[in-house]
């Protein structure tokens, strides 16, 4: 472990990232599904609600994301507790797949039935309809100054908060040192040693995948990241226009289709989820793969003795290592709550952002947290975590605050999965980028 936070801590130095805050892995939804949802009209604001007569419960809908196999009993714990010491509030949580959850969201958007809260990554989309309120209409000033400065201005609208970071994730580079040591490969930092890593891992045992990609709707917008900012690409300019064809961004993404052609990675980028990818890591089957810092806790609890590392991701063209960032989020529909309900789900938040019960919330599945306090707790309480807290208020993350983010999110995984069916990546970004332009 000591060399793995060493060279941890090299990825620290070499980062020359974006200071941005964030987090948590973003999550796309089915490809037949959330691209048509998500273009549905918005419906009209609903009338105020009635306020709750004497005596009766606020009731309290919150839609959650399910990280991983623990999600759905820590929330039904967190409900069973939080009603139990809140006589006056019935909160509810329905815990939906990342596969589903924007196909439910939108189904109950355009039927007025949005639910009050909802844990999700994207956000813009639901602001440009008008749906949300601002952060600060629903947050206790106490919850809301434990949360990092960068996070929140990850969700900044025209100077408003319209969002409140859950969770963060980084991103490294994961490699078997025991199967490189075999295998006489050193660990590689650019694209060119990365390739040739590659193919001498296919001669060293053609039954071992040299490298991981997730190119599926659960990942696939964070394996274009990784490829065109390490290439000195970018999703937009210094402006904030889109820049999805240009020269670097094809570049990656036709060096990434090419390292699947090749036959030097996992054989169906298109259908294997990182969750594939980390099964197969820790079963000694992938010999090296960029994955979020929740791995070792994944791999622990899959009972996996791998011997591990991390590194920091290959680049190309002199271009400094760059780390993804991930952060998901909390935002409040504009229900037409009345004052008593806005307290009650200022409560809701003041009860999940206690600093002991927040901690435990992200160390469940291996997160990173959004708080400072949360950030302190976590770096205790695993001394494996601790690089990573300071790692993730240094990363580049998604565009997020553009409402066309989730067209865009959508779009480059299409453009992915076209490619790795034959598609010109030169041609399939040309076509998103003058979608994206002209929307």
């Amino acid at each position: 472990m000591k060399k793995a936070l060493a060279l941890l801590l090299a990825l620290v130095m070499t980062l020359a990232l974006a200071a941005c805050g964030g987090g948590g892995d973003d999550k796309p939804a089915d490809n037949s599904n959330t691209q048509t949802d998500a273009n549905t009209p918005a419906p009209s604001t609903p009338d105020p609600a009635p306020e709750a007569p004497a005596g009766e419960k606020i009731d309290i809908s919150v839609i959650a994301s399910q990280y991983g196999q623990n999600t759905n009993k820590w929330w039904a714990d967190f409900q069973e507790a939080f009603n139990k010491e809140h006589e006056n509030i019935n909160l509810t949580v329905e815990v939906v797949s990342w596969n589903d959850i924007y196909t439910v969201v939108n189904t109950r958007i355009s039927g007025n039935t949005a639910p009050d809260i909802l844990n999700i990554d994207v956000f813009a989309d639901y602001q440009a309809d008008g749906l949300l309120l601002p952060a600060k209409d629903y947050v206790s000033e106490e919850t809301y100054a434990k949360m990092y400065p960068a996070f929140l201005e990850q969700s900044n609208i025209d100077g408003t908060i319209w969002a409140i970071p859950d969770l963060a994730s980084a991103r490294a580079m994961y490699y078997n040192v025991d199967i490189l040591e075999a295998a006489g490969v050193e660990v590689p930092t650019t694209w060119d040693e990365l390739k040739a890593a590659c193919e001498k891992l296919k001669a060293y045992d053609s039954s071992i995948y040299p490298w991981g990609i997730d190119m599926t709707t659960d990942e696939g917008q964070a394996a274009f990241a990784y490829y065109i900012w390490n290439n000195g690409g970018d999703f937009t300019d210094a402006d904030g226009n889109w820049t999805l064809n240009s020269d670097a961004n094809v570049e990656a993404i036709e060096f990434a289709i090419d390292l699947v052609n090749s036959g030097l990675t996992n054989s169906d980028p298109a259908n294997e989820t990182r969750y594939t990818l980390q099964d197969l890591f820790g079963a000694g089957k992938l010999a090296m793969m960029i994955g979020p810092n929740s791995i070792p806790t994944y791999i622990a609890e899959g009972g996996s003795t791998v011997n591990y590392a991390f590194a920091p991701i290959p680049t190309n063209g002199g271009n400094p290592s760059v780390s993804a960032g991930v952060m998901d989020r909390f935002m409040c529909f504009d229900n037409g709550h009345s004052p008593e309900k806005l307290e009650a789900i200022k409560t809701f938040f003041d009860y999940f952002y206690e600093d002991t019960r927040y901690s435990d919330w992200v160390l469940m599945e291996g997160f990173l947290p959004a708080t400072s306090a949360g950030g302190e707790i976590v770096a205790k309480a695993d001394e494996s975590m601790a690089p990573w807290v300071d790692i993730v208020g240094s990363c580049k993350f998604y565009p997020t605050a553009k409402a066309e983010w989730a067209d865009v999110k959508q779009g480059v995984i299409n453009v992915e999965q076209q490619a790795l069916l034959g598609g010109s990546v030169r041609e399939l970004l040309d076509a998103l980028q003058n979608d994206i332009a002209g929307s």
